[in-house]
């Protein structure tokens, strides 16, 4: 049984970047699930294979989101483009103290959110259509290992309100996520380190990791009519890690 009941996505162009596994892919089985044809990009070669592999379901693409000329020629090969779901980042933890690599994650995580959405208004406008960015707990917290990471997704908890305002005259609905605790490769050590689960499951009220699906479903709500009067909301799927 659909979701949605009066097929929302069917037929819709969907464009996520970093989609090839964990909360990206999720996002992209669902909206395919839903009638959508959706493309996901990865940023090497060797992710778009295991991907194309893993997701007959959808397209997938190289797509390096530093390069401008890139995400131009990739949005300006798309007929109609109805909603973008920004899922592209990076972490190099400690590494990020050093002020290259730290310009390298803001230039990944928060620019290059910033060149997609920019690249994809205009054809977003001819369908009223929707932006989903990645936030993160660390949009809310500071984090002392990760000042890269946690600077970008503090900025793309601004920069989401501040395009919510700025496209609304076009019809545009630009909204973020703020995933908590969600078990996917990314997260496998802390998984499999018994102490450091646990004490992740304490501070969680709902007792559990989240889960790749989790953050889809908010996704898919984000991007349809349901939500058509939600803008500039950073809504974190965390099992109410945020609140405790």
């Amino acid at each position: 049984m659909s979701l949605w009941p009066d097929a929302s996505f069917k037929g819709h162009q969907v464009l996520i970047t970093g989609g090839t596994s964990g909360i990206g892919a999720a996002i992209a089985k669902a909206f395919a699930a839903e009638g959508a044809t959706v493309l996901v990009t990865g940023a090497t070669g060797h992710e778009v294979a295991e991907a194309k592999a893993a997701m007959p379901e959808v397209s997938v693409e190289v797509l390096d989101v530093r390069d401008g000329s890139a995400v131009n020629s990739l949005v300006s090969s798309l007929k109609r483009l109805d909603h973008v779901v920004n899922c592209a980042g990076v972490i190099k933890r400690a590494a990020e103290h050093d002020p290259e690599i730290f310009a390298d994650v803001i230039d990944i995580n928060l620019t290059g959110t910033m060149r997609v959405c920019t690249t994809a208004r205009p054809k977003l406008k001819e369908r009223s259509g929707t932006i989903v960015n990645m936030a993160s707990m660390l949009s809310f917290f500071g984090g002392g290992l990760v000042p890269g990471y946690s600077a970008s997704k503090g900025g793309i908890a601004q920069l989401t309100k501040s395009l919510a305002i700025a496209y609304a005259d076009d019809a545009i609905r630009v909204n973020a996520i703020a995933p908590g605790w969600i078990a996917t490769p990314l997260t496998y050590a802390l998984q499999e380190n018994e102490e450091r689960s646990a004490a992740i499951r304490s501070r969680t009220p709902l007792k559990r990791w989240g889960r790749p699906e989790d953050i889809a479903g908010g996704v898919l709500y984000l991007s349809s009519p349901l939500a058509s009067f939600v803008t500039g909301v950073i809504l974190p799927i965390d099992g109410g890690y945020l609140i405790a």
